[in-house]
């Protein structure tokens, strides 16, 4: 036995990931004791500036979006009761196709290596019990997501450590209601072509598939206050239009793929530390 305390490390790509996958279950690990530590791997300079101004239009300044947007990630930060925020300020890559892709400096155009060997000092430094990031795919095809997933991943390699490793995931009967709830809030939303419907449909995983299904309903208020704290994203966070009920009955479980495992946890699992306590 030890007197450290169960470590939970998130790895998310951008300023307001943390809240909307993983929301949750850090506000509730928080609670239960548990330190959490939020790594976020690029200063989130794509985002939308000031009166949602978008990058690569006149008067976006990437540098101003960045630093608006560190305060913004220091608020959820506070909602969550996250123990300890680690940046490791790589440019935003932009969304996939974007110029900014390619820029060199980004987080896209970093050596995997390079990232993985500081996230696994970071590691070293923290010794998690539990590590949570995207899929291989970074959920939905983000160059920035799917490398945070790639740098996680290595960093583990580099390390001798042992922790519980998780996706982050989402079961396919709900995002099949996903667009008819965004319709209902949002009503001059055009019709989604067949591709982008197709797309769609193959976010997520089947339900049967999903190894870890974690309850966070009694966190939702603090998960949306989380989102809102991101107030200069609020045009591309679709869930804060919901209203914190609906937005409770939508977003209370939050679920996962266990990757690796040495604890034998049964699965399926409602607890990321499930075998750890």
């Amino acid at each position: 036995m030890t007197d450290r305390p169960l470590t939970l490390m998130a790895v998310h790509a951008h300023p307001d990931d943390e809240a909307t996958g993983t929301g949750g279950i850090l506000a509730r690990y928080a609670a239960e004791g548990i330190r959490t530590v939020l790594v976020t791997c690029t200063d989130g300079g794509c985002g939308d500036g000031p009166g949602g101004v978008k990058p690569g239009e006149p008067g976006h300044d990437p540098a101003a979006v960045a630093s608006m947007r560190r305060q913004e990630l220091e608020a959820s930060r506070d909602v969550l009761k996250i123990s300890d925020l680690e940046m490791l300020d790589y440019a935003d890559s932009g969304m996939a196709g974007w110029p900014s892709n390619d820029a060199p400096g980004s987080f896209w155009q970093t050596p995997v290596e390079q990232g993985a060997a500081r996230l696994a000092e970071l590691m070293r430094h923290y010794r998690p019990d539990v590590v949570v990031t995207y899929d291989e795919n970074g959920f939905y095809g983000h160059p920035d997501h799917i490398q945070a997933n790639r740098i996680t991943m290595a960093a583990l390699e580099m390390t001798e450590l042992t922790p519980k490793v998780y996706w982050t995931t989402m079961p396919r009967s709900l995002m099949q209601r996903f667009w008819e709830t965004m319709r209902e809030f949002q009503e001059d939303m055009p019709e989604p072509d067949p591709a982008e419907t197709a797309a769609m449909a193959e976010i997520g995983l089947p339900d049967d598939e999903i190894t870890t299904w974690v309850d966070t309903t009694a966190f939702s208020g603090q998960k949306f206050d989380a989102l809102a704290a991101h107030a200069s994203q609020g045009e591309n966070i679709f869930f804060l239009k919901m209203g914190k009920e609906k937005f409770g009955e939508w977003m209370g479980m939050e679920t996962f793929v266990r990757v690796k495992d040495a604890t034998g946890a049964a699965l399926p699992e409602n607890d990321l530390f499930a075998g750890l306590r």
